[in-house]
């Protein structure tokens, strides 16, 4: 899914490889999360795990409620750059964190009764000084929608939220909510089958709570997803059970926003034509080894489908460093410019410097105006300063 025309960008303009962000596309995602919050009364938050640019914070702040992130790290850019509510899950904590969570976080989700009833006396205690302090528990509904197992969460023998039949309803006092978290680039119809699975599950706790997180994976700016019907189930929920919803959107906030840019570097063959990337799957898209699954470029189409057809591969020594097969109109030629599309979430937030890999630049364009600030260009310190 591309939605911006990065096209009309001139590609020579960016230091190469380097991530650009269309601000325009990110504040259209924005708009419309705002409207669902407003419309159904429930707050949404910026999930930091899929999409941490900070330089677009003071933007993310004009819409959203807050940020919501997976550690101590996260947790302190949410409220450092951000600003807002901060909420933090994590599978497992550990005291020092949670000393420093309990100064400025919001919400603190547990992921087991035996993490919240070790911290409950330093929580409880912290919260009569901040008493805007909250305190969750992330259940498990056993509920599968997701289709990947490295991404489903309820999956069997998952590590991820309590059971039913692990939850110590006696270690409930000092808890205001739950948090559950099913969804992966889905649409409303598995939320609402979750939602469901959740209240036949723990609908008996829901009047104890001020509050549910319904979690991510919600797919709410994708072409198709059905907005209303989210409004209308986060208003009826909210009503039957008296409680403030919280979404926590991350890949929605910035689909269809970004591109990674990158340059062919050689040209060589095998069995097949090969092309040699200035980028890495490893290193700078590593997703596509892990689902594993096979992003769009520009003008590219699926193997002998045009007439000249390459395997594109990163500059690192792993054999597997293979992005995929792909097929072009024109033979490609070194120096070129590829634009690998929609490339904004999940990327940035999961690169690597293996084997001493530049990082891919990043940088900010407005694609009304053509203006574009280069925020960043990693070097060899950026490496260094990793290791000892």
């Amino acid at each position: 899914m591309q939605l911006s025309d990065f096209t009309k960008l001139d590609l020579q303009r960016l230091p190469s490889p380097c991530f650009v962000v269309d601000e325009v596309a990110v504040e259209r995602n924005l708009a419309i999360l705002k409207d669902v919050a407003d419309r159904s009364g429930a707050k949404v938050l910026a999930a930091l795990k899929a999409f941490s640019m900070w330089s677009l914070a003071p933007l993310t702040s004009q819409y959203l409620s807050g940020t919501c992130a997976s550690g101590l790290h996260e947790a302190k850019l949410g409220q450092q750059e951000y600003g807002g509510e901060v909420h933090v899950f994590a599978a497992a904590y550990n005291e020092a964190d949670v000393i420093e969570l309990l100064t400025f976080a919001q919400h603190i989700v547990f992921n087991s009764c035996g993490q919240w009833l070790r911290f409950r006396d330093i929580c409880l205690a912290a919260q009569v000084k901040r008493p805007e302090l909250q305190f969750g528990l992330r259940v498990n509904p056993e509920h599968s929608e997701g289709a990947l197992l490295i991404y489903d969460p309820c999956a069997q023998g998952s590590r991820l939220g309590i059971t039913l039949a692990k939850l110590d309803e006696a270690a409930l006092g000092g808890i205001s909510g739950l948090h559950f978290h099913t969804l992966c680039e889905q649409g409303f119809e598995p939320l609402a089958r979750t939602v469901k699975a959740v209240e036949k599950k723990f609908g008996h706790l829901l009047s104890q709570m001020d509050w549910v997180n319904f979690g991510g994976g919600h797919h709410i700016t994708a072409e198709g997803y059905d907005v209303d019907g989210l409004v209308t189930l986060v208003q009826e929920f909210s009503e039957r059970h008296q409680v403030q919803v919280y979404l926590e959107p991350g890949e929605a906030i910035a689909i269809g926003t970004g591109i990674l840019s990158c340059e062919v570097l050689d040209l060589t063959w095998n069995q097949l034509n090969q092309a040699i990337l200035d980028t890495s799957a490893t290193c700078h898209m590593p997703d596509t080894l892990e689902m594993p699954y096979r992003p769009e470029i520009t003008g590219a189409e699926e193997a002998d489908v045009l007439p000249h057809t390459y395997r594109l591969g990163g500059l690192t020594c792993l054999a597997g460093d293979v992005i995929g097969d792909y097929s072009f109109a024109e033979p490609l030629h070194m120096g070129q410019r590829l634009i690998f599309e929609d490339m904004s979430h999940y990327t940035m937030v999961k690169t690597t410097t293996f084997n001493g890999t530049k990082l891919p630049s990043l940088a900010i364009w407005n694609s009304e105006t053509d203006q574009l600030n280069i925020v960043k260009i990693f070097g060899y310190e950026d490496f260094k300063n990793r290791l000892s």
